[in-house]
């Protein structure tokens, strides 16, 4: 009995250690407030700008065929999030900044209890695991996620603990909460679908070894996969409802030849993916090697089951490369569906593979004894370690990008707001060298957007504006024409860049700009962060340049001058 007590008094410690780790990370979410330094790209560039304008625009709960109107003339309300998403009603009832930090909180304690359940009760059981399943649980709850998927990807260990523990007749109220509620907090198309995939894989196999019907796994799969239909309701039913090309129809992605499809292969197997970072490249990649080496003399169960779970984890890099190979390219033309869902996001689920491997790599090592016993918890602090480093307040302002409220930067555009002196939804803007997300995040009404879900019609009346540019720019024509989610006034001399801080002093000598069709689409205002040198050819007129030492920005706000491109002077 004492025994069993002090195992428990040490599970105990080891999980308020990680707890207080785990808040250690956090902390410059709560104490700095506005002014922490968090993603931009996938992020401040996009969902937290769409929360505000979605709260703004009292569409939340708006119908099918409803609107926002502050972005491109109408986008529809199907692009954004569905009301039954948790995440939305953090940002309704909360400033931006409190509901972004709340969610990072919700979304790593989920990922270590998940990880440590999964861990602590179907891969390693035994208790010298013990220190290896929490420090793992918390590298994985504190790896770089894409905040906006909340717990698509980092929610899997919870969802499959629930899963293994009701496929082997364990079916409490625990589980069955975390099968109902997960998808009230996550995404089917950025993560769950391609999980519930692979579970149901599980579930055709046992079906086919034991020759009978799992009722309560069955029923499980079922209940989550119908509760996110229900949720997303609005993706499912734009899909089968609306015959409205949208955007994605003219999605390329399969354009790459093989070699490079092979080099993105490796890439993706040994540093990952920009939007499911695990950064397991320096230290968890070395420990597979080392587990790898003395595979031979592992238990046989275990042994089968890492080299199972590896090979599974350089298939979904395979897949994931391949997605974008050339040769896709004839069939994904005959099926739209192949098009405008992205089926290369089975890579989703390596997050969860890397971390249980790196976990069984581990305990593979701690079976060796001696200086492996040493090496296995020294290995545990250096991944924690190469975390912290990659912590977005470390990372953004070492490369000094800026902070959430310099991103926004609210009072300067009080400033050109206060200057046009009108009412924001008479008058409609676009942003050069800067994101449209900061002038929607601002009241403006853009005819500029970042959304991976518009009508095609309105891309192609938008092309019109930067024909000239892209014309000028194969990389740039390429872009918007073959993806388009970027819907930006391009400029070949900015390039890819959307973020020309004050400080880079730099200038468009050669803008090519379609004022006239930009009159047509309702155009008023452009939103500079750069000064446009030929802007009387284009038909616009500077009116004011607005700065505050507080901002990274200097905005030029330029005029369409009607009079001219009327008169005939383009």
């Amino acid at each position: 009995m004492n025994h069993h007590n002090e195992a428990r008094e040490k599970e105990i410690r080891g999980l308020a250690a990680a707890a207080l780790i785990v808040a250690i990370y956090l902390l410059p979410l709560f104490l700095l407030g506005e002014n922490a330094h968090v993603r931009i790209h996938d992020n401040l560039d996009s969902n937290v700008g769409w929360y505000k304008v979605l709260k703004e625009s009292g569409q939340i709960a708006g119908s099918l065929d409803a609107v926002i109107p502050q972005i491109i003339n109408g986008l529809p309300r199907n692009a954004f999030g569905n009301e039954f998403n948790l995440l939305i009603w953090l940002h309704y009832f909360l400033p931006s900044m409190t509901a972004y930090a709340i969610s990072q909180t919700i979304v790593r304690i989920a990922a270590f209890a998940g990880m440590y359940l999964l861990l602590k009760t179907h891969v390693l059981k035994g208790k010298d695991a013990l220190w290896i399943n929490i420090g793992t649980a918390l590298c994985f709850a504190i790896t770089p996620f894409w905040p906006s998927g909340m717990l698509s990807t980092l929610g899997q260990p919870l969802a499959l603990w629930a899963f293994l523990n009701i496929r082997k007749g364990k079916n409490t109220w625990r589980e069955w909460a975390v099968i109902i509620l997960l998808p009230f907090y996550s995404s089917f198309v950025l993560g769950f679908f391609f999980f519930l995939a692979m579970v149901f894989l599980v579930w055709v196999y046992d079906l086919f070894r034991c020759r009978r019907v799992n009722v309560p796994f069955a029923l499980s799969l079922f209940i989550m996969a119908l509760l996110f239909v229900c949720i997303e309701y609005r993706l499912f039913l734009s899909l089968v409802l609306t015959e409205e090309a949208s955007s994605r129809n003219e999605f390329l992605a399969s354009k790459l030849e093989l070699p490079r499809t092979i080099r993105l292969v490796f890439k993706n197997f040994l540093i990952g993916h920009n939007h499911v970072m695990t950064l397991h490249t320096l230290v968890i990649l070395p420990v597979w090697v080392y587990a790898f080496w003395f595979i031979r003399k592992a238990e046989s169960g275990l042994r089968r089951f890492f080299l199972l779970l590896m090979l599974f984890n350089f298939l979904l890099s395979v897949w994931y490369a391949f997605w974008f190979y050339k040769g896709w390219q004839p069939v994904k033309d005959e099926f739209s569906i192949l098009k405008t869902f992205n089926f290369a996001r089975f890579h989703f689920l390596r997050p969860l593979v890397i971390y249980v491997l790196f976990a069984v790599g581990l305990y593979i090592l701690l079976k060796r004894q001696g200086i492996w016993r040493g090496f296995v918890y020294k290995c545990l602090i250096l991944q924690i370690l190469v975390l912290f480093a990659f912590n977005d307040e470390v990372v953004y302002r070492v490369w000094k990008q800026p902070s959430f409220k310099e991103f926004y930067s609210e009072p300067l555009f009080d400033k050109v707001k206060s200057y046009i002196g009108k009412p924001q939804q008479t008058y409609r803007v676009a942003s050069v060298g800067l994101h449209p997300v900061i002038a929607q995040y601002n009241g403006f009404y853009t005819l500029d957007t970042y959304n991976n879900y518009y009508p095609l019609e309105y891309k192609h009346r938008f092309r019109k504006l930067i024909e000239g540019e892209l014309s000028k720019n194969r990389q740039l024509r390429n872009y918007f024409d073959h993806w388009g989610g970027r819907c930006y006034i391009f400029a070949d001399e900015l390039g890819k860049n959307y973020m020309y801080t004050k400080d880079l002093d730099i200038k468009i000598k050669n803008f090519s700009f379609n004022t006239k069709a930009f009159q047509e689409m309702g155009g008023d205002y452009l939103l500079s962060a750069v000064k446009i040198m030929n802007a009387e050819e284009n038909g616009l007129l500077l009116e004011k340049t607005f700065h505050s030492p507080e901002s990274p920005w200097k905005i030029y706000l330029y005029r369409a001058n009607y009079r001219a491109v009327n008169g005939g002077a383009l």
